[in-house]
């Protein structure tokens, strides 16, 4: 057992998840858990005996925010400091973990990778995905918050779990189980008090024709804002 846990979740992602997988060679600081939610293309067969790799398999489509919460679980249950959080279709540099690493061992409780930060990487974007991933999403989270965030939607980041344990954080609501759940814990942990730092990261998209995100148009980008108006207007806590 290790200190340290990479998660991700994955939902059909063919050879990106393999690629990432094959680009985690830290096994002596950290073991992965993939959470397969309800995938079908037998894109993970292989690698169920590997020593340092972890799947649980959801038998159906169960939602980003339920995912996270099992790696949090899971993280709980086996005594882990803290998670890094990395994409499962090959969008982040598991090299970049070890700045996650460093922060936390700093004292920092959650950890935000930005591309967006001097040092940090972004390519291959949609134009629309960077006007709102670079200014409108950040720039709602910062008022809302109270503290500048220059990369709010970025899913590459480290928590410490010992956060979890507080009771005035909610990570099973019913309404946190798409993409609600991330923005709400970040937001959490910057009103609640706790150390947050940005690191500059590298986020590189993959070609268009492997796909490069599972979010809906609409329902997904109102499912990343929700929180930012209910918590805002102290519609939930």
């Amino acid at each position: 057992m290790k200190e340290y846990l990479v998660g991700t979740c994955v939902l059909n992602e063919g050879e990106k998840i393999k690629r990432m997988l094959s680009k985690c060679d830290r096994y002596d600081l950290y073991d992965v858990l993939v959470i397969d939610d309800g995938s079908t293309d037998g894109s993970l067969l292989g690698f169920d005996n590997h020593l340092s790799i972890k799947i649980i398999r959801n038998s159906i489509n169960q939602g980003a925010g339920h995912c996270v919460r099992q790696i949090f679980n899971y993280a709980k249950e086996n005594k882990y400091t803290a998670v890094f959080f990395v994409s499962g279709n090959d969008k982040d540099d598991p090299q970049d973990i070890l700045k996650l690493k460093d922060a936390v061992e700093q004292g920092f409780d959650l950890v935000q990778g930005s591309r967006y930060l001097s040092g940090g990487i972004s390519g291959k974007m949609p134009f629309y995905r960077k006007i709102a991933t670079r200014l409108i999403h950040p720039a709602l989270f910062s008022l809302v918050s109270g503290q500048r965030i220059t990369d709010s939607t970025n899913g590459f980041r480290a928590v410490r779990i010992s956060m979890l344990l507080d009771k005035r954080i909610d990570l099973d609501q019913p309404w946190l189980n798409q993409y609600e759940l991330e923005p709400y814990l970040f937001y959490k942990a910057i009103k609640l008090g706790y150390k947050v730092k940005e690191v500059p990261v590298s986020k590189i998209y993959p070609d268009k024709k492997e796909g490069y995100t599972k979010m809906k148009p609409w329902v997904g980008w109102w499912s990343i804002l929700r929180p930012l108006v209910y918590l805002g207007l102290g519609i939930k806590k």
